[in-house]
C-alpha cells in the first residue's frame, strides 16, 4: 500500500523506530497519528515536523489499557475522518537478567506492552480498516522473536507472540483489502532501554559500542519500503538478515553463537 494520502496510526510515535516512522511518513506525503505514552515526547515529533505538522496530529495513551485503546479509533477518525493503516512499534525490553532472577512485575509489564499492546490496537483498528479500499497493518517483532538472546528471554517471548499473532493474522486476511506485515528490527540505536526503565551498566554500554547498530531514520525507511511493497516480512539490518538465514539452517548453532557475543550483557 503506497502511503501517500494516507492515514496512519504508529504507537510509540514519540521516539526512536517510532519517531523516525512518523516523519518519514509525512515526508512520504501521509497524515499521521502519533500515540504515545510520554506527552512530551510527542511535543518533540510535532516540533521536528515542521511545516508538515498540519498533517500530524499527537495522542498520549497507555496501550496497555484495552478502554484507552478501544476509545482511540473514534478519537483519531474524528480528526482524520479515515484510517488507513496501523504500524504497532511500541515496545520494551526486560532487564538484562536470567528468568530465575526476573520479577513478576516486570513479566507481566513486557507482555502487556509488547503483546496485548500490539493485540488491543490491532483489535480495535481493524473493522475500520476492513471498510478501506485498501488498508495495512505491520506489526514490529524483533529478531528476539526468532532467536533466544541471554537476558531476554521474557522479551523474546513476546516478541515471538507478536510474530506468530500478525503470521496467524495475514492468513485470516487473506481475502480481504488488508495486507499484514510482521517485522524484525536487529540492532537499532535507540534509548529503548532507557525508555523501558532498563539499567544499563559500564559493561553493557561497553559491549553495545562493539556492536554495529542501524540508524532508527534507516530502519523507518527499510520498514515503510518494505510495507509500500506489501511484503509479507520485513528483516531490518545485515545482523537480522544473516541470523534468520542462519536460524533456519541451524537453529542450535544460531543459539549459541548470539549467547557467545551477548553473554556479558547478563547483570550476575
Amino acid at each position: 500500500m503506497k502511503v501517500r494520502n494516507k492515514v496512519i496510526v504508529v504507537t510509540g510515535g514519540g521516539s526512536g523506530i517510532g519517531r523516525e516512522l512518523v516523519l518519514n511518513l509525512l515526508v512520504r506525503g501521509a497524515s499521521v497519528a502519533a500515540v504515545d505514552i510520554n506527552k512530551a515526547a510527542l511535543e518533540k515529533v510535532v516540533e521536528l515536523s515542521g511545516d508538515r505538522k498540519d498533517r500530524l496530529t499527537t495522542h498520549a495513551a497507555n496501550i496497555t489499557d484495552k478502554e484507552a485503546v478501544k476509545a482511540l479509533p473514534r478519537e483519531i477518525i474524528s480528526q482524520h475522518g479515515v484510517v488507513d493503516g496501523i504500524i504497532n512499534d511500541a515496545g520494551i525490553i526486560q532487564p538484562f537478567v536470567r528468568l530465575r532472577d526476573l520479577d513478576y512485575e516486570a513479566i507481566e509489564r513486557v507482555m502487556d506492552v509488547n503483546y496485548y499492546g500490539t493485540l488491543y490496537m490491532t483489535k480495535a483498528f481493524l473493522p475500520q480498516l476492513l471498510t478501506r479500499p485498501e488498508a495495512h497493518i505491520a506489526n514490529i517483532s524483533s529478531m528476539g522473536g526468532f532467536l533466544p538472546v541471554p537476558g531476554q528471554t521474557v522479551y523474546g517471548a513476546s516478541k515471538a507472540a507478536v510474530k506468530l499473532l500478525t503470521e496467524g493474522l495475514s492468513l485470516e486476511l487473506l481475502n480481504t483489502n488488508v495486507r499484514v506485515t510482521v517485522v524484525f528490527p536487529g540492532a537499532i540505536n535507540t534509548n529503548i532501554a532507557a525508555n523501558s526503565g532498563v539499567n544499563i551498566s559500564q559493561q553493557m554500554e561497553n559491549a553495545r559500542g562493539l556492536i554495529k547498530m542501524l540508524s532508527p531514520s534507516r530502519a523507518a525507511q527499510i520498514i515503510l519500503d518494505g510495507i509500500e511493497q506489501n511484503r509479507y516480512r520485513i528483516l531490518v539490518g545485515s545482523d537480522a538478515t544473516f541470523m534468520d538465514i542462519i536460524c533456519r539452517l541451524c537453529p542450535r548453532h544460531a543459539a549459541r553463537f548470539i549467547y557467545t557475543r551477548m553473554k556479558m550483557l547478563l547483570q550476575e
